[in-house]
């Protein structure tokens, strides 16, 4: 007999008490065990017990009672305490919030801050070259003189932070871009050196974000939940170009172009005042975690001890790893473009102005968001049903490859903006699945090397997005868009090849 139960009976309306009165409620107790039983204190459960234990039940009994005060008058249940089931899903309800997706959701608003901070220049860059009279080629430079800086801190960053750990390493990131972000439109007033400069310093800034994040969930989160945190936080990514994409004509209407940096810019100050009280590293390090947490992340994770050497030739040595690298590249090429270029394509080949082109970037990068949580639960429960991380990792990122490369070759027949927003909608969404692909293959194939892995492959992706998006404005003033695009899907078909024949998802890096 389940607790429920025991509490119902004496309220039934066969016994004439489906109202009953506190009085009578009192009178009517359970019969005393029978002489020949001893009573067994340890199994002898009071109402008051377990009414206190699921709050769920408390409010279910109080409605029955319709007031019958049952604390003030508990009565000894001689019978077997609730099963274990319901006390450990009642006891759930009392556990605080798990420490380790504090982290994941400060990582998340980490890398919201990151992208708002990046793609507001691809909006103000449209007033702004109206006002210094930049031309495309001027437009390109500026645009990937952001990875300049980005290029250098990724293999740096993950040195850095596989060495002495990620939190200091994330602090410093969101600090440096968001004092860059602050001198943008100071630097663009001064002259163009100058504005490529603060740029390139952002980008020094958000190259240390991404190791410095796969460093610490490398270390906070159970494999079982890898997909999912880590596409949580490159969801933030997307929904920080949304943030960015939607508010960033409204201050360029407003205030004018400047207020969309200053006030972006600012955003960092309340961030690194949370992210160092309440962050860690390491399990390890932090005094605030439960045992319990600790446990279950230390047994399903990765050596929390900083890397001392890298093995660097061991790790070039594998092929699993040029994958990364190659795939890496091949992906970020359109990324980055349509990341950086997607407001000028609405503008000019739409005829859009600037609002309806701000606010039409963002339904893409919503798909993302929304893709990337998706093909996350997905992964880790094709994973956790027993199919291989393998060959999980190859299906999530064969669609992160050819669903791209579809929906961009459909463009060029497409000339409605609704239907191209849609179309472009469906290019990102499927994109997004690369989350639960070769982004989360750095942590599979070499754990405690994650940062330096990352940092590897991404220093790829950075070179892909600096020729890609300079490229795109050399290739405008020569061709056309459906160039752009071709020589996108051309790199997505490569790296399904790669991809496919050469990753693996199992650990080669000890």
């Amino acid at each position: 007999m389940n607790a429920a139960a025991l509490f119902v009976l004496p309220f039934s309306p066969h016994l004439g008490l489906s109202n009953p009165s506190k009085s009578v409620l009192s009178s009517h107790k359970l019969p005393p065990r029978p002489r020949a039983v001893k009573a067994d204190k340890s199994r002898s459960w009071s109402l008051r017990r377990i009414v206190d234990l699921d709050p769920l039940l408390r409010n279910r009994i109080a409605g029955r009672t319709r007031g019958a005060n049952l604390k003030s008058d508990p009565f000894d249940v001689a019978d077997s305490p609730p099963r274990r089931a319901d006390v450990v899903e009642a006891t759930d309800l009392d556990e605080p919030f798990p420490k380790r997706w504090v982290i994941v959701i400060l990582c998340f608003s980490a890398f919201l801050l990151c992208n708002m901070d990046r793609v507001n220049m691809s909006i103000a860059i449209l007033p702004m070259s109206a006002e210094f009279n930049w031309d495309p080629a001027t437009v390109g430079l500026i645009q990937s003189s952001f990875f300049w800086g980005y290029l250098l801190t990724q293999i740096a960053g993950g040195i850095w932070a596989d060495t002495v750990g990620g939190k200091t390493v994330l602090a410093f990131g969101v600090v440096w871009w968001s004092i860059a972000t602050a001198l943008t439109p100071i630097a663009a007033k001064i002259g163009l050196p100058f504005l490529l400069v603060v740029r390139a310093f952002m980008g020094i800034g958000e190259g240390v974000a991404m190791p410095a994040m796969n460093n610490i969930l490398s270390k906070w989160v159970p494999v079982s939940e890898r997909s999912r945190s880590l596409a949580l936080v490159y969801s933030g990514m997307y929904l920080g170009s949304v943030t960015g994409l939607a508010f960033s004509p409204l201050l360029i209407h407003s205030l004018g172009w400047p207020s969309v940096f200053y006030s972006f810019g600012s955003l960092g100050s309340f961030w690194i005042t949370i992210w160092l009280s309440k962050a860690y590293s390491s399990p390890l390090e932090d005094p605030e975690l439960s045992s319990a947490e600790r446990k279950l992340i230390i047994g399903n994770s990765v050596s929390k001890e900083p890397v001392k050497n890298i093995p660097w030739r061991l790790i070039l040595s594998k092929a699993p790893v040029w994958a990364l690298i190659v795939s890496h590249f091949c992906h970020n090429w359109g990324t980055f473009i349509l990341l950086t270029w997607m407001p000028t394509y609405y503008h000019q080949v739409l005829k859009l102005n600037l609002t309806d082109s701000g606010m039409l970037c963002v339904l893409p990068w919503l798909t993302m968001a929304f893709s990337a949580n998706l093909g996350g639960w997905i992964a880790d429960t094709l994973v956790t049903r027993g199919l291989s991380v393998t060959t999980v990792r190859k299906i999530m990122q064969s669609i992160g490859f050819l669903g791209p490369a579809f929906f961009l070759t459909q463009l060029s027949n497409i000339h409605t903006p609704g239907m191209a927003v849609l179309c472009m909608a469906c290019s990102q969404g499927t994109d997004a699945f690369s989350q639960s692909g070769l982004y989360s293959n750095h942590q599979d194939i070499g754990p405690r090397y994650s940062g330096v892995l990352l940092g590897l492959s991404n220093t790829a992706g950075v070179l892909a997005g600096v020729f890609g998006t300079a490229a795109t404005g050399y290739i405008l003033q020569h061709g056309s868009w459906d160039d752009v695009f071709e020589v996108s899907v051309g790199l997505y078909i490569v790296g399904t090849v790669v991809w496919n024949l050469f990753s693996t998802g199992e650990k080669i890096l000890d």
